[in-house]
């Protein structure tokens, strides 16, 4: 089944230039705009599916503002500098435009029922639930000129390479650093506290996002990006860590076999408890315990 990007939009003073120029490839289309803006441009967006907006070109010295509320809070101005902004699934954002008179984008949006299976291992895929308004990353701008280039041309090159150029953009998207404060949007201590002691509980069975979300009052998307703010690791990376601790105490206080620890401490078998504690700790389960022992 085709993926079909559905997303509501409603703009004032912008008029499309020329027609659409775009490309679909496995998990992603890409569609490139020209747009001329007047003095007063703005728009709401909201989509089912997750993007990535780059500016790629613009006539004038100002920027595009991105903000998650219209007309208050805080506002991300998407300029040469930093061109970039990724929008999580069904968050709603408003737009408008500071002296700008032309303005070239180009928006990914991301197909995740395919994206989510094929890069499921190894990689962050709940990153794709946390916001990024404004944001700067030299590879992944390279990689949407490429990208952009394609929609542009009529001879297009073999679609490996087009899906080639996704997938990197992909998966440079989930490991780009953001360039914001850290310390920016952090839970309160107390929130914090609530959630990481939730998490250590119950860390043996499925957490759902929304019921760590709803400890806090936030949204999820909102969580996420706090719990990282204030940690340094998503959510599932620390219950990771959590189920490891419960794994060690229970292997180190008792005569319980490695299988059974896993099972206890919630991980699917033996085989998991050791790739995730190799990860963790950095060694096997068996050579930490013959350490711990001696």
């Amino acid at each position: 089944m085709t993926f079909h990007p559905r997303m509501q939009s409603s703009t004032e003073g912008i008029t499309i230039l020329g027609d659409l120029q775009w490309r679909a490839w496995n998990g992603m289309i890409a569609d490139v705009w020209n747009v001329a803006c007047d003095g007063e441009a703005r728009g709401e967006y909201v989509s089912e599916a997750p993007r990535l907006v780059v500016v790629l070109d613009q006539v004038g010295e100002g920027g595009l503002h991105v903000m998650a509320a219209p007309g208050r809070g805080e506002s991300h101005r998407l300029n040469r500098r930093e061109p970039l902004s990724y929008v999580p699934a069904g968050l709603r954002v408003w737009s408008r435009t500071e002296n700008i008179r032309r303005l070239t984008h180009l928006d990914l949006h991301f197909d995740m029922s395919v994206l989510g299976s094929r890069f499921m291992e190894g990689l962050d895929l709940q990153g794709m639930d946390v916001p990024r308004l404004k944001f700067s990353d030299d590879r992944l701008l390279s990689l949407a000129r490429l990208i952009a280039a394609e929609c542009r041309t009529s001879g297009n090159l073999h679609d490996l390479y087009g899906e080639s150029l996704m997938a990197a953009l992909f998966v440079g998207l989930l490991q780009a650093e953001p360039q914001a404060d850290r310390r920016r949007g952090q839970l309160p201590p107390r929130q914090l506290r609530r959630v990481i002691d939730h998490i250590e509980e119950h860390c043996s069975r499925a957490i759902r996002l929304q019921e760590l979300a709803e400890l806090t009052g936030l949204s999820t998307t909102h969580f996420c990006s706090a719990f990282k703010a204030s940690t340094g690791v998503p959510p599932h990376k620390w219950q990771m860590r959590a189920r490891i601790d419960r794994a060690k105490s229970l292997l180190a206080g008792s005569e319980m076999t490695l299988a059974a620890a896993a099972a206890a401490a919630g991980f699917s078998d033996q085989a998991h408890l050791t790739r995730v504690f190799r990860q963790v700790v950095g060694t096997t389960p068996a050579a930490w315990l013959r350490n711990h022992a001696g």
